[in-house]
């Protein structure tokens, strides 16, 4: 890999530059920033889903924004010139309005809406006028695109493999279910569920739509019993080739889908006929692992995919391969980059591919050249959410955060005299910015038992002063493959508003240090990885700014199955916080979806290493739980069972251990927004009692007696939010 340091430190001046003019622009007096609160939190407005119009000039994108009073939150759609000049909203209701996509010629922004109820696709006038409705699909539109002609409309919706794509016959269906009085769920077979909603029958497909004759059926590109493209929480598992002829699209189509990784990579002529389309072409048959992610090449001759080598490993390294539509033959790009490669994009001359990758705590863009297959570095501050490169490929908008700055667009030269240089485009939290102080972060490497550097990025408390003490919240990541990185996160603003630093470890299994690093924590998950996390709260008892007797800590998902392993097997910790936790492995394998996940990580069903189950296993260890524990979790995760939680919180109890339960009833894995109001405050209030930071602005039953939020205020009365 062929890092080019030039760039690196062009970039990096560049963005010292630019921020300190974007902060003496709105701050020329400006008065002391005051500490993040949870309100706070709900201020900052959400940036996202930039697209570039076909002549380079412009770009749209989309706002979030919440009303935390009004328990309101929507979405619109924004455009600003190339240049930043000239931001301006394209569209102002309180509904949501995403995924922008100019058409080929760029008189029209496509997008997604639920200003009629259900997602659909709507049409905005770039010369003026008001949108219009152009799809109707019962149930809504998941994700669409433009041919490159701009004369059809290809669109991925759920439908029922009875109906296909007769709309009536959907319609009738969807009613039928949601008016019965029978309320159930029937299978025959495993997935019963995903995430948090139960399998009923309908599949993903991509559908194929006329814009010019609106009377013309819609055709089922992907028909039969599968998800096509492929279920993904990532990117798009699906393209349209440059001369509209050919869909590639991904499917999981092994006999035993829980427990296999096997997602391939399938094409089919976009005019086919019923059977070419019933019989999709496999692309990567030979590889027994996930390819996914496909992307034709400017000139159509090539098909770029992620993929993994290993069957059933979802952590394995994601490599970037490039497949050959005339010989029919694949290679791989990225074989020596000792790391994953996420979201990537063609450059239009079609000689070099652009990708993300965790590295060591960040998330830079990298620029590969094809024919020589060398790998430079485009710029690496902070972390990008997603990019799009301009039509003349001289540069790229960046959707990026540090720990310390929300989203916002950035542009980043890729052609010039300073290749790499980044300048703002948007400003749309910049005057929450000038009042409170989000706190940047700091990084820091602590000696691990295994010899290893143990990466952690520390953020410190509004109003610091290194001549005093402070409690430490230690914030344990999920996945557990994952990184912490320099992006912005609410929990890294609120708990530091609050008085407490907090420390982010990237022990072993985190991403960005090497696929071996990534993998030691697998078959290990009571190893390695818990003796980094100790070592961390080691090294925070002795630094000075710390309270070696205030020392705390969270997670969440594999996190939380951290904080319930060291309730029964450590007591560094004054007070832990679980969220979503794996509590007992035997029953977790037996209730979560994806098999494929324990049958790696763990070495086998249970049956098959009952030995490593019970070992790694917290509920083994409940007559050792001593630590105050708070306990969360969505009553709707079907990734980790909120049961495993409730099973915890029974367990501490018996014990006599101090510890609080909350179950937020209408989430699933991941809290909704509004739910994070409790999620917050009940963490401020647990961490007061025994750590002694700030109180919690809000009491965690009077928000679950409804107290707080959601009820009209008599502003005549200066009521106050209860404390």
């Amino acid at each position: 890999m062929n890092l080019k340091t030039s760039r690196t430190a062009a970039t990096a001046l560049a963005f010292a530059a630019v921020l300190a003019s974007a902060s003496a622009r709105p701050l020329s007096a400006a008065p002391e920033k005051r500490a993040v609160t949870i309100d706070d939190l709900h201020k900052v407005k959400g940036v996202a889903e930039p697209v570039i119009s076909p002549d380079g000039r412009s770009l749209a994108f989309a706002v979030t924004t919440t009303d935390l009073p009004a328990v309101k939150r929507w979405t619109n759609l924004w455009r600003v010139d190339a240049d930043g000049k000239n931001a301006r909203a394209l569209t102002v209701l309180d509904k949501r309005d995403t995924s922008p996509a100019f058409s080929p010629g760029g008189a029209t922004l496509a997008f997604l809406s639920t200003r009629s109820g259900t997602p659909q696709v709507w049409f905005l006038p770039i010369a003026g006028g008001e949108p219009e409705k152009k799809t109707d699909v019962p149930g809504g539109v998941g994700a669409f695109r433009f041919s490159p002609d701009g004369k059809r409309l290809f669109l991925v919706a759920d439908v029922w493999t009875a109906c296909g794509v007769d709309l009536d016959c959907n319609r009738k269906k969807d009613e039928a279910m949601e008016k019965g009085k029978m309320k159930a769920v029937l299978a025959d077979s495993l997935f019963v569920r995903r995430w948090d909603s139960w399998e009923d029958g309908k599949r993903t497909h991509v559908l194929r739509m006329d814009l010019a004759d609106t009377k013309a059926p819609l055709v089922d590109l992907t028909p039969g019993d599968f998800d096509s493209p492929a279920f993904s929480v990532g990117g798009p598992e699906w393209d349209v080739s440059p001369d509209g002829k050919e869909l590639a699209f991904t499917s999981h189509r092994e006999p035993s889908p829980a427990s296999s990784t096997n997602v391939d990579v399938f094409v089919v002529p976009v005019d086919g006929t019923p059977e070419q389309l019933k019989a999709p072409k496999n692309l990567t048959a030979k590889n027994p692992a996930y390819d996914g992610s496909p992307c034709y090449s400017p000139d159509g001759k090539s098909i770029a995919f992620r993929m993994q080598r290993t069957p059933g490993y979802e952590s394995d390294r994601f490599l970037l391969a490039l497949y050959d539509r005339a010989s029919g033959t694949s290679r791989v790009l990225t074989e020596a980059f000792d790391a994953w490669v996420n979201a990537y994009r063609f450059h239009p001359d079609g000689k070099r591919i652009f990708f993300l990758a965790d590295m060591k705590g960040r998330t830079p863009l990298f620029d590969l050249d094809l024919a020589s297959e060398k790998i430079e570095v485009a710029t690496t501050i902070g972390h990008v959410d997603s990019f799009e490169i301009a039509p003349d490929g001289t540069w790229a908008v960046l959707a990026r955060r540090q720990m310390h700055l929300p989203t916002e667009l950035w542009r980043v030269a890729l052609a010039g005299k300073e290749p790499g240089t980044t300048t703002p485009l948007t400003f749309q939290n910049q005057a929450l910015l000038a009042e409170v102080d989000f706190r940047p972060m700091e990084e820091a490497y602590v000696d691990s038992p295994s010899g290893k550097k143990i990466q952690v990025l520390l953020v410190k408390p509004h109003g610091f002063d290194p001549a005093k003490k402070y409690p430490v919240i230690v914030n344990v990541h999920g996945g557990p493959q994952m990184q912490w990185a320099d992006a912005f996160r609410p929990d890294a603003q609120v708990y530091p508003g609050a008085g407490y630093v907090v420390a982010f470890p990237n022990p072993h299994g985190s991403t960005g240090w090497g696929q071996a690093f990534t993998a030691a924590i697998s078959g290990d998950w009571d190893g390695k990885v818990m003796k980094d996390v100790v070592a961390v709260a080691d090294w925070l008892a002795v630094q000075p700014w710390a309270d070696k007797d205030r020392i705390g800590a969270m997670g969440w998902s594999w996190g939380g199955y951290a904080m319930m392993w060291l309730a029964g097997n450590d007591n560094h910790f004054k007070a832990l916080a679980s969220m979503m936790g794996v509590y007992d492995l035997r029953s977790m394998y037996s209730t979560t979806e994806e098999l494929w996940f324990p049958e790696w990580d763990l070495k086998g069903t249970p049956w098959q290493n009952p030995e490593g189950y019970a070992r790694q296993s917290p509920s083994s260890y409940v007559e050792k739980f001593k630590t105050p524990t708070l306990v969360v979790t969505g009553q709707k995760d079907f990734r980790v069972p909120y049961t495993q939680s409730l099973a915890f919180f029974t367990d501490l109890q018996r014990m006599g251990v101090p510890s609080r339960l909350i179950v937020l009833e209408s989430s699933g894995h991941w809290p909704g927004w509004y739910d994070m109001v409790l999620y917050y405050a009940a963490h401020l209030d647990w961490f007061h009692r025994y750590l002694g930071g700030a109180p919690s602005p809000y009491d965690p039953k009077a928000l679950v007696a409804g107290d707080v939020f959601g009820k009209e205020k008599d502003e005549t009365k200066k009521e106050e939010p209860k404390k």
